[in-house]
Parts: C-alpha cells; structure tokens; sequence
C-alpha cells in the first residue's frame, strides 16, 4: 500500500496547539499571522521572539493525540508512505514518524537559524532557549548547515546597538537569529518540496489522507488531488467544508483524534 498524508494544525489543536486561526490562536490580544512574517520580526524582534519562546514551552508541555498515533501506525504497515505536515511542532515524530518518512513543509520551530547567513541551532523540546542576553554560543554535536537561506533573501537582519542588544545573535556573522520555520510570504524549502516531487512522482498512491487542514495553500489541494490521480482514494478528515472537499471520495466531518485511528484501523485491515 502506497500512502501520502498531508496534515494541518487541526491536528495538533487536539494536543492543546493553538491554530492561527479564530479567537483561541489570539496571542495577548494579537494575531499570530501577523507575527509570523519577516515584516513583523524586522519590526519588533524582541515580541516576536517572546511569541516563539511561548509556542516552544507549549508543544514541550503536549504530548501527541491518538491522530499522530494513528498516522504513525499506518507508517508502519504501509509500503511505500510519505507524511507532509504543515505543523512546525515536534509531535508526529514523537509519535514515531520517521524522519524519512516526513516533510516539515513548514519548517520546524525548535530550529533557530541565522537571519543572514547558513548557521543554525538544532534544539529539542527539553533544551535550553539560546541565550537571549548574549551571543550564542555553538554547542558541539548541536549545529547544522543549512542550504541556502532563500527564505530570508534580501533581508538580512543586522544587530543593532539599542532595542535588539539583548537577542541572540549569531556567533558566525552577529545578525540576529530567528526560529527556522517559513513565514508568511517565504518560499518553501527547495530540498523538502523536491522530496514531495520525488513521492509523487515515485509511483501511484493507494491512499491519500488530508487531515486536520483548511486547505488554503494550493499547493496543499495540488499535492492531494495529485496523489489520488489515478483513482485513489482521498479522504478529507475535517469538521468543516474546505476548497478540497469537492474532491475527496471520503468526508469524516470529525476531529482527526476520533475519525483517523479509525480510518487507520480499516486501510490496516484491507491491507
């Protein structure tokens, strides 16, 4: 069995994960779409920065859902699976979703990398924040290369010597760093969107899942109506309508948690 899975913040809402949409996403009164923009962190590091810090203690404090776990099993019994989550939380893979198996299309919080330059810091729920009061400091065994920064060209973010003297900097160039995830109007990464390709075009699905996922990014509804090209099946697991439902042959209009480990436990049975 050859299975795609394209999930959203809908499923990690039921993990305690806020989504960035209606009132519970508000963060001290401000929208986080709104924070999460290249504009936002040039404008006021500092907020941004107390926003992400939050966000991190709060996905260390969840624990994966019976979705994640559902996900997971599938993983396991499939023959050929790929997972593109949208969420920059940790919590499919602490569901046990392989590396290989998986594509943060959206980036992964518990990375901070360099506003200007290729460095980047690997963190982990349980680890330290960078230092905010200092330069960073590189921790052996804990760095990474990143290829390219094409998310960020053109706005390199420099310190500077009032506001931002107590952000981290980055112990190669001294810009500031910033979380390694892609903000409104960035470009996806070019080594995880070629990855997706490389699935779609590695054969035909059998199964394609959207789940938890307003499906407002195109790219989203291209890579599902894609996957179920050849007459497979493409189950949207969402309690409302979205762009994609026209197109799913199945509509469980319930919370990922309570319809996927169901869902799972047939394809598992149909083999």
């Amino acid at each position: 069995m050859r299975v795609l899975v394209l999930t959203g913040a809908g499923v990690s809402a039921e993990s305690g994960i806020p989504t960035f949409r209606g009132k519970d996403g508000y963060w001290r009164n401000l929208d986080p779409a709104k924070l999460a923009t290249p504009e936002a962190f040039a404008r006021d590091p500092q907020l941004v920065w107390d926003w992400y810090r939050e966000r991190r203690q709060r996905i260390r404090n969840a624990q994966p859902n019976a979705a994640h776990e559902a996900i997971a099993k599938l993983a396991n019994h499939a023959d050929e699976f790929l997972l593109v989550t949208q969420n920059v939380d940790d919590l499919h893979a602490r569901a046990g979703i392989e590396k290989e198996n998986m594509v943060r299309i959206h980036g992964d919080i518990f990375v901070t990398r360099c506003s200007r330059c290729d460095f980047s810091y690997v963190g982990r729920g349980g680890s330290p924040e960078l230092p905010g009061a200092c330069t960073v400091q590189p921790t052996k065994g804990r760095l990474r290369s990143r290829n390219g920064c094409e998310a960020t060209a053109g706005l390199s973010i420099a310190p500077t010597a009032g506001k931002d003297a107590n952000l981290p900097k980055c112990p190669e160039c001294h810009a500031l760093v910033r979380p390694g995830v892609v903000w409104f109007g960035e470009q996806l990464s070019p080594n995880e969107l070629e990855r997706v390709e490389n699935f779609l075009g590695g054969g035909t699905c059998d199964v394609v899942i959207v789940a938890g996922t307003t499906a407002t990014f195109g790219y989203i509804i291209d890579w599902a109506l894609r996957g179920s090209r050849d007459g497979a099946e493409l189950i949207e697991v969402n309690p409302e309508e979205t762009p994609l439902s026209r197109f799913a042959t199945q509509r469980m209009r319930e919370p990922a948690a309570i319809a996927l480990p169901r869902i799972v436990e047939e394809l598992i049975a149909l083999g």
